[in-house]
């Protein structure tokens, strides 16, 4: 079976500080894959060059085994690879319904139809409200995101990045910042998305990702230093000396 996500041998340094180092993943389709490391591990950059969002200085990134290295961020967007990031990118004075939109219109044909008003796209607008459900927040799509708590702007992304139907699923500490009682939803949403949907995660609640997770990789200082299930990676060493302490 063609992977999900092939990453091999990916590095980025920014001056002479390497924040990916020689880094190779293997993501299979439908699996859901944990990224752990330490503050500064290089995690978010990763994320950043599997979407596009940053270039790599060597290496190759194949998504359903299609080489995307020197593919711009939007054409990933076409090929499946939706995300969400550690600080939230909604407009916070459209509404959440509009927000869902907008990010459903980035992959759609019609957004090459400027002289068209968006508000006569009738069925956008029902398709968002029907992702807007998934997450529980139907009944406040027409209040502007910004007036949202941080909870419900939390699911707001998650639903932004699952309107544009992705492949790959990249969620970028999604429970950062939430209380137990909307963690607690959040996780739920984030188990409730079908197989269709490969997701890899960056999560520094460790109850919860292990839940989640199948496969975890350990990075530090930009290396990848241990990969495997979760009782693997858990009672490793080198993961207890960098990341949980031990």
């Amino acid at each position: 079976m063609t992977p999900a996500l092939q990453i091999t041998n990916l590095c980025k340094a920014f001056g002479r500080i390497a924040v990916t180092q020689d880094v190779s993943i293997t993501v299979q389709a439908g699996e859901r894959r944990l990224i752990i490391g330490p503050n500064g591990a290089g995690k978010t950059t990763l994320f950043n060059q599997i979407a596009g969002e940053i270039a790599c200085d060597s290496g190759s990134i194949r998504l359903f085994g299609e080489d995307v290295t020197r593919v711009p961020v939007r054409r990933r967007a076409h090929l499946g690879v939706s995300r969400t990031y550690q600080v939230i990118t909604l407009f916070a004075r459209d509404t959440l319904l509009h927000n869902v939109v907008l990010g459903m219109l980035g992959v759609d044909r019609r957004r090459f139809r400027p002289l068209r008003p968006l508000a006569d796209e009738a069925d956008l607008h029902a398709q968002a409200l029907a992702v807007l459900r998934t997450v529980g927040l139907q009944h406040r799509a027409q209040v502007p995101a910004g007036e949202l708590s941080y909870g419900e702007q939390r699911r707001a992304e998650i639903a932004v990045a699952m309107a544009q139907r992705p492949r790959l699923l990249l969620l970028d500490e999604p429970l950062a910042g939430l209380s137990q009682d909307e963690r607690s939803i959040v996780r739920d949403l984030i188990a409730a998305i079908p197989r269709e949907t490969t997701i890899v995660m960056i999560e520094h609640d460790m109850d919860v990702a292990l839940a989640f997770a199948e496969q975890i990789s350990v990075l530090h200082y930009g290396q990848l230093i241990v990969e495997g299930d979760r009782e693997t990676v858990v009672a490793h060493p080198r993961t207890r000396e960098v990341y949980l302490g031990a």
